[in-house]
C-alpha cells in the first residue's frame, strides 16, 4: 500500500491511497480459490469446478468484494500508522477499481479531531440551588387528583347549561358537509367552558338543554395532528342527552383506597417525593449549565466543520418542525432567516467543542460507562415503548451506533460529575419558582 499525503490544512486531511495490481491480483487468486472448494454448479461434483469456469462465472462480483475489504483494511491502516484520530467516517473516493491489470487507486479524505488542552476547572464557582416542597404544592397536587377523578351527578332541573356545568352529547364532525373520521362520537361530557378538544367546541354549547340539538362551526388549530384538518373550519352537529354537575370526591383514606394507595399520607408521601425528585433534576439542569458555560468560555479549539454541519442539521431539522406545527419560539420566528440560522450555528458550534471537551476529559481521566449503567439506559428506553420492549433490546443490540447514543449522554454526566467535585460549590436554597427559572446560556 503506498499512501501520499495530499492535503494537510487545518483539521482537514487528505490522502491518496495505492494498492498495487500485483497485491489486489493475490488477494482475488486466494478467494477464488475458497470460492472454488465450494461452489456448486451443475455437471461439477463439488470442489472440481475449473478454475476457469469459476472465475468466469465469480470474478467480477469476487474482485468487488476484495476491493472494498482492501479499502477498509487500507483506512484502517492509514488511520494507526499516522495515528489519526478522524472526526466523522473518512469519506473514500475510489478513483481506479483496479479492474484489467491496474492499481486499485482511492482517495481518503477527513476531518480530525483538534488537539485539546483541558482547563483547569478546580476552584471554578458554581451555585447548587435547592428548594423545599411547600405544603401547599402536595394539596394543590390532591386536589388535581381529586379532580381527575370526580364522578358526575345528573341535574333534574330542566335549565340551559352555564359555565361549569358538564353536557353530555352525541356530536357528528362534518367537513364540507361530509363526516369525517374521528369526528363522531356518543355519550361524551363536556364541560361547558372548559377546554374541549377544538378552541370553541366546549363554549358553543352554552345554553343548550337535554334534548336540542345544534350546529356549530370550529376551526381546528394549524399545528392539529392531522394534516387533513390543521387549519380547517368544520362544523359539529350536536345533540344534547344530559345535563350534570361535577362532584369531586372527599380527599380521605377511602379516596386514596381506591387509588390502591393505604392513606392520604401516603398519597402525600408519594407527590411530596415526586416533587423532590422533579427538584433535584431542576437543580442538576442548573448547576450542569453553569459548568458548561464556564466551560465554554475556556475552550481555545477548532471545532470540525463537519461535525458542527450535522449537529447543525438536527438542531436546524427540529426548528423546521416547529414553524410546521405552529410552535416557534416567538424571539426566533421575529428574526430573518439569515440571523436566524447564524444563531443557531453558533449553538450547534458551542455543542460540539463542549461535547468534545468532556469526551477529552473523560478519556483522559480513563472515565468508563459499566455494563450494567448501559443496561439500567436500555431498560428506560424500552420502558418507553409499552409491548415493544423486546423489540427495542433486538434493535440496540443489533446496531452498535444505536447503544453508543446510550453511551454518550452517561459519559458525559459522568464526567459532569467529576467536573463539579473539582470546582468551588455554593449551595442556595430557592423558592421552587426560582429553580425553575433557568437562565439561557451564556
Amino acid at each position: 500500500m503506498q499512501v501520499k499525503p495530499i492535503l494537510n490544512e487545518g483539521l482537514k486531511r487528505s490522502f491518496t491511497v495505492v494498492v498495487p495490481a500485483a497485491d489486489l491480483q493475490g488477494r482475488c487468486e486466494a478467494r477464488l480459490a475458497e470460492v472454488s472448494r465450494d461452489v456448486k454448479l451443475p455437471g461439477f461434483r463439488p470442489g472440481k469446478v475449473p478454475a476457469s469456469v469459476v472465475k468466469q462465472r465469480f470474478g467480477e462480483s469476487v474482485q468487488a468484494e476484495v476491493a472494498e475489504k482492501l479499502v477498509q483494511e487500507s483506512v484502517r491502516k492509514l488511520l494507526e500508522d499516522e495515528a489519526i484520530r478522524p472526526a466523522m467516517q473518512p469519506q473514500v473516493d475510489v478513483v481506479s477499481t483496479g479492474t484489467d491489470g491496474k492499481d486499485l487507486e482511492f482517495k481518503i479524505e477527513m476531518e480530525v479531531l483538534p488537539e485539546i488542552t483541558i482547563p483547569d476547572v478546580s476552584g471554578t464557582k458554581l451555585t447548587r440551588y435547592s428548594a423545599k416542597v411547600a405544603d401547599e404544592v402536595v394539596e394543590k397536587a390532591l386536589r388535581e387528583v381529586a379532580q381527575r377523578n370526580r364522578t358526575f351527578e345528573v341535574i333534574e332541573e330542566s335549565r340551559p347549561a352555564v359555565k361549569g356545568d358538564v353536557l353530555n352529547v352525541n356530536f357528528v364532525g362534518k367537513k364540507d358537509g361530509t363526516p369525517f373520521e374521528g369526528g363522531t362520537a356518543d355519550d361524551v361530557n363536556v364541560e361547558i367552558g372548559g377546554e374541549g378538544f377544538i378552541p370553541g367546541f366546549a363554549d358553543q354549547m352554552e345554553g343548550m338543554k337535554p334534548g336540542d340539538e345544534r350546529v356549530i362551526t370550529v376551526t381546528f388549530p394549524e399545528n392539529y395532528q392531522a394534516a387533513d384538518l390543521a387549519g380547517k373550519e368544520v362544523t359539529f352537529d350536536i345533540k344534547a342527552n344530559a345535563l350534570k354537575k361535577p362532584v369531586d370526591p372527599t380527599i380521605d383514606d377511602e379516596f386514596a383506597k381506591g387509588l390502591g394507595l393505604e392513606s392520604v399520607e401516603q398519597m402525600r408521601k408519594l407527590i411530596t417525593e415526586q416533587a423532590e425528585g422533579e427538584y433535584k433534576q431542576l437543580s442538576r439542569m442548573r448547576i450542569k449549565r453553569e459548568l458548561l458555560d464556564a466551560l465554554a468560555e475556556k475552550t481555545n479549539f477548532d471545532a470540525p466543520e463537519s461535525m458542527v454541519d450535522a449537529e447543525f442539521a438536527q438542531i436546524w431539522s427540529r426548528i423546521e418542525e416547529e414553524r410546521k406545527n405552529g410552535t416557534l419560539d416567538e424571539q426566533d420566528a421575529a428574526k430573518d432567516e439569515d440571523t436566524l440560522r447564524a444563531d443557531y450555528r453558533k449553538i450547534a458550534e458551542r455543542r460540539v467543542k463542549l461535547g468534545l471537551l468532556l469526551a477529552e476529559i473523560g478519556r483522559k481521566q480513563e472515565i468508563q460507562v459499566s455494563q450494567e449503567e448501559l443496561l439500567s439506559a436500555l431498560q428506560q428506553e424500552a420502558r418507553r415503548y409499552p409491548g415493544q420492549e423486546q423489540m427495542v433490546f433486538e434493535f440496540f443490540t443489533k446496531n452498535p451506533q444505536a447503544i453508543e447514543s446510550l453511551r454518550g449522554p452517561i459519559l458525559e454526566n459522568k464526567v459532569v460529575d467529576y467536573l463539579i467535585e473539582l470546582a468551588d460549590v455554593t449551595d442556595k436554597e430557592v423558592t421552587a419558582e426560582e429553580l425553575a427559572d433557568m437562565p439561557d446560556a451564556e
